[in-house]
């Protein structure tokens, strides 16, 4: 069996920046067990699956698609930069012919569309709720150490837990921060946390306006650090715009390889999270 497979940089228009992700096409579905092999080879944070629901459909006429991610240890059930990669494939490589297109995952429909240099995806919007600094002293301090500490929020759906600097601290606090994994595993092995969210207030004043900066943590998913995370987004959306009381908001991760994210939060508990991405590499996969 051969598949086609790419790796696409995603959140940046610059090659080895944003966050990388691999995406096979698959004309059918895998083995179970072949999908998890697939993406520990390819050992990045997230390997993408896309697969056609309709037999008479291909990668250049179809509309709706299968879409599952994996990490190198397991499928998780939403992925940002992943989702972007995928769409990038279809309208840039395999020159789709829909506006729009639908990709149907283990978090419902998301639909992706072309907006001038941009993809633009449908995401659900999950607002974190006020959260207790004491139930999760420890693992505050095994990712943030001693600096300061405005909020604290948690996402119950996606099991992410927002940690919000002081304004005392600005992105070089943010940037010099360095979490201990194995500290932060041995703090939190519930299952309530799969990923910790640290941000701080932005500069939107300066060009280009960030409203807020931040940074993703998910050793129980086997990423010590996502480059660019637009899953995390869900949630850093749904904090910021009731903090700044702003609907459209310009945001910006920086990990070491860093990446730009613009987000518009919609009536209906949706947000809008849009990106650009550059493949760099694409091959065959000989199974």
């Amino acid at each position: 069996m051969e598949l086609s497979i790419f790796t696409v940089d995603a959140f940046t228009n610059q090659p080895f920046k944003g966050n990388p992700a691999a995406v096979c096409l698959l004309p059918s579905a895998l083995r179970d067990e072949l999908y998890q092999k697939i993406a520990a080879e390819m050992n990045l944070s997230e390997t993408a699956f896309i697969m056609r629901l309709n037999p008479t459909d291909d990668f250049t006429s179809g509309s709706r698609f299968g879409l599952r991610w994996f990490t190198p240890t397991n499928e998780v059930p939403l992925c940002g930069h992943a989702t972007l990669a995928s769409a990038a494939v279809l309208f840039y490589k395999k020159k789709n012919i829909n506006p729009t297109l639908v990709f149907e995952t283990l978090s419902g429909e998301l639909n992706v569309r072309l907006c001038g240099q941009s993809i633009v995806m449908d995401f659900p919007l999950h607002k974190p709720v006020a959260l207790d600094p004491i139930e999760v002293k420890d693992l505050i301090k095994a990712t943030v150490g001693d600096l300061s500490i405005q909020d604290v929020h948690y996402s119950a759906v996606t099991k992410k837990l927002l940690v919000c600097l002081g304004d005392s601290c600005d992105r070089s606090a943010l940037t010099s921060l360095k979490p201990d994994a194995a500290q932060q595993l041995k703090t939190e092995s519930s299952g309530k946390v799969k990923g910790v969210i640290v941000t701080v207030k932005g500069a939107p004043t300066a060009q280009p306006g960030y409203d807020f900066f931040s940074r993703y943590f998910a050793p129980w998913n086997g990423i010590p650090e996502d480059p660019v995370t637009g899953s995390a987004h869900t949630v850093l959306a749904g904090y910021w715009s009731e903090k700044l009381g702003k609907q459209k908001m310009l945001a910006y991760q920086c990990s070491s390889r860093g990446g730009e994210l613009e987000l518009t939060i919609r009536g209906d508990g949706r947000v809008d999270i849009a990106g650009r991405a550059v493949t760099i590499f694409q091959g065959t996969l000989t199974l």
